[in-house]
């Protein structure tokens, strides 16, 4: 627990020290408004970057341009209908005596966090609730900046939750045209340029700099001020240097409490930010970003080594890597913090924006169908700080953890710390906003799959594109192209690196075989009503990780034993409450099931999409596998033993077991142990 008081110590004392706007008219608008297409306000264009900095393969779409539908609105509204939706109402940190509302509460990270995710969330669903909720905050911080420049609350001057306020500024214009941002956002970095020299970043902000320069980025594009390019420069130079540090990566074993000395006051020292799981996931981005200011090729190309990096010492199964709370190893008892999943997908999303590169789409859906949804409830009113692939237990043990405390898995409002509770907000939303966006060639980029209405300008062309798919429980993807008149145009979609055998038919007509891993680009001259058609085949697959266990997916959906669960409430929590589960029936199976025969060796059953998509009640797909029990695999303090190393004999029967969607399953084994022969 010693960590965790560390930083609600460091959060009580932070809260005890002192270009012209696109016009309104253009919001996106209702669907339950909206008559027609044709009727509809024109969509504001995506911005591309201005010189002298680079181009972007392709450019995020403003918010507001995408409209979740099918499974992915019923998600985002499981959201808005649960704590996402209700945060202020029950938890005093972001409610109506915040800081960042001009009261005397929490006046650090949290209110700008819940707000970052809530802008998104209301706009993507066109929620007047949840709008008005937002835009209290939006409202307070731009009506009461400083003379300075400065904004936010008066009782702490970090540059930290300023950044995160950035992020929800600049997304609200972009859907809002608010006159009052951007002379906002002039002012405070014109401010923050002139106290920086001495009054440095530090802490949290020097290792979360590259989120900043998004925010500078942004505004540059807009107002082309010299200033800002020498900004960033600064901001750059006084961040920490990620790409130093995955150039020669010196932290392949788990981190533990000893060598972070957090005992001797080591929280936030250089060592223990560098190997925090949140910082490396928000790095993700630093060189792709930075890339953009300087058009190196060793910067764009920073970013492989870095995955490659994280993947190899601390990889998991779910697409994350270990962090729970500091880097934690291969060990799929070890878990990953909610924060870093969050801010791994934003992560993500602007690298793949910026670079084009198709692996991180696939990444970004990993992350997003299993490690996201399989840290809450299914109703999303509670969720788990850490989660990990091999759950057997979530109660108050100190185990597996590396840094965290015991409360890390519970499910409950705020569960080892707030950060998430404020933070996670985001995942669902900005994920919907990043399927379609802007090439640098003048087309689309379909990115990301998942059902959606994407309207946009291709150069003067409106153009609508309508997606109807199941993916990822099914593997076809419609696209209705939709221009507002013939226009050729090109548009790229991005085939994943799992997907052999893969076919695009436009108007039912077959093209080229696409490359997995690569965006396939088809240019022509699109008319209302063309369709495209793509098939993903959803072959299963086995995957090696830790102690040459394996693990079983299918697209991009991780599949788990689901272990039979007993929900025991620890305490009400307002409107929510904290939960312990427990198991019901064993879980220490090894698969009769390799790389080289998972195809045949796993049976693959489909049911309907339910209302609440990632469920196990019943869900959408099973698979079914031939296993038997490993006796001498065992649980100690609510955490399962490292794997034994595969492959394994076992004298137990043999059985047929069901696999299920990651988070379908709150407790589950998803590496697996491997059968002999």
């Amino acid at each position: 627990m010693g960590y965790r008081c560390d930083r609600r110590t460091f959060l009580r004392q932070l809260g005890a020290v002192g270009v012209s706007a696109w016009p309104a008219r253009y919001l996106f608008p209702s669907p339950a408004t909206a008559v027609a297409a044709k009727n509809s306000p024109t969509p504001r264009p995506a911005l591309k970057n201005r010189a002298p900095l680079a181009a972007n393969a392709f450019y995020l779409l403003p918010l507001g341009s995408i409209r979740p539908a099918g499974w992915l609105r019923r998600q985002l509204e499981i959201q808005a209908a649960g704590l996402s939706g209700h945060l202020d109402e029950t938890w005093p940190d972001v409610g109506p005596n915040s800081g960042w509302l001009g009261g005397t509460g929490e006046s650090w990270e949290r209110g700008p966090y819940f707000l970052d995710g809530l802008v998104p969330l209301a706009y993507s669903l066109d929620d007047a609730r949840l709008k008005a909720k937002a835009q209290k905050y939006i409202d307070w911080t731009l009506e009461n900046q400083a003379s300075t420049g400065m904004i936010g609350p008066k009782s702490n001057d970090d540059w930290w939750p300023r950044i995160v306020m950035l992020k929800a500024l600049t997304q609200y214009h972009d859907v809002s045209g608010d006159p009052r941002v951007i002379p906002v956002l002039e002012k405070y970095f014109a401010y923050q340029l002139r106290e920086l020299p001495q009054r440095p970043l530090r802490d949290w902000g020097k290792f979360r700099w590259q989120d900043e320069v998004l925010s500078v980025m942004w505004l540059y594009n807009r107002n082309g001020d010299a200033a800002l390019l020498e900004l960033a420069a600064v901001l750059h130079r006084q961040g920490f240097d990620w790409q130093g540090q995955y150039a020669d990566f010196k932290y392949t074993q788990p981190i533990t409490r000893e060598f972070l000395k957090l005992g001797e006051g080591g929280s936030l020292q250089d060592l223990s930010l560098a190997t925090h799981g949140v910082n490396n996931g928000m790095a993700i981005k630093a060189s792709p970003v930075w890339s953009v200011f300087t058009g190196s090729a060793e910067d764009r190309q920073a970013l492989t080594r870095q995955l490659t990096a994280l993947d190899e010492y601390h990889g998991l199964p779910n697409g994350m890597f270990s962090c729970d709370e500091h880097l934690a190893g291969r060990d799929p008892s070890h878990g990953s913090e909610l924060c870093t999943v969050v801010e791994t997908m934003f992560s993500l999303e602007q690298a793949l924006a910026i670079l084009g590169h198709a692996e991180l789409g696939d990444r970004l859906e990993r992350v997003a169908f299993n490690a996201l949804t399989g840290t809450f409830t299914d109703d999303m009113w509670a969720h788990q700080y850490n989660q990990e692939p091999n759950q057997v237990e979530c109660s108050l043990h100190s185990k597996p953890w590396t840094t965290d405390g015991p409360e890390s898995n519970l499910y409950g409002l705020e569960p080892n710390f707030g950060c998430c509770t404020a933070n996670y907000h985001q995942g669902w939303p900005k994920f919907a906003a990043s399927l379609f966006m802007l090439s640098h060639d003048d087309g689309v980029a379909a990115v990301a799959y998942a059902p959606c209405e994407a309207r946009t300008m291709v150069r003067d062309t409106l153009v609508t594109l309508t997606e109807k798919t199941e993916y990822p429980f099914r593997g076809t993807v419609h696209i209705s192209v939709n221009p507002s008149a013939r226009i050729s145009f090109p548009i790229h979609l991005r085939i994943p690196g799992w997907a052999e055998g893969a076919s695009i038919t436009i108007n039912s007509k077959t093209e080229p075989a696409p490359q997995p891993n690569t965006f396939a680009r088809i240019e022509r001259a699109w008319s209302p009503g063309d369709v495209i058609e793509l098939n993903f085949p959803l072959q299963p697959r086995a995957s090696r990780w830790f102690n040459e266990s394996v693990a079983i997916s299918r697209g991009a959906l991780v599949f788990s034993y689901g272990i039979g669960e007993d929900w025991v409430k620890l305490r009400d929590r307002g409107m929510t409450a904290d939960w312990q589960v427990y198991p019901t029936t064993p879980w220490n199976y090894a698969l009769a099931v390799t790389p080289e025969n998972a195809a045949s060796a796993v049976v693959v059953s489909e049911s309907a999409i339910p209302e609440k998509p990632f469920t196990d009640k019943p869900g959408p797909v099973e698979l079914k596998v031939k296993a038997r029990k490993v006796p001498a695999w065992l649980a100690e303090d609510g955490a399962a033993d490292a794997l034994p190393l595969s492959p394994l004999t076992s004298e137990e029967a043999e059985e047929t077991i069901r696999l299920v969607p990651y988070a379908a399953a709150k407790l589950r084994i998803t590496a697996f142990p491997q059968l002999k022969g």
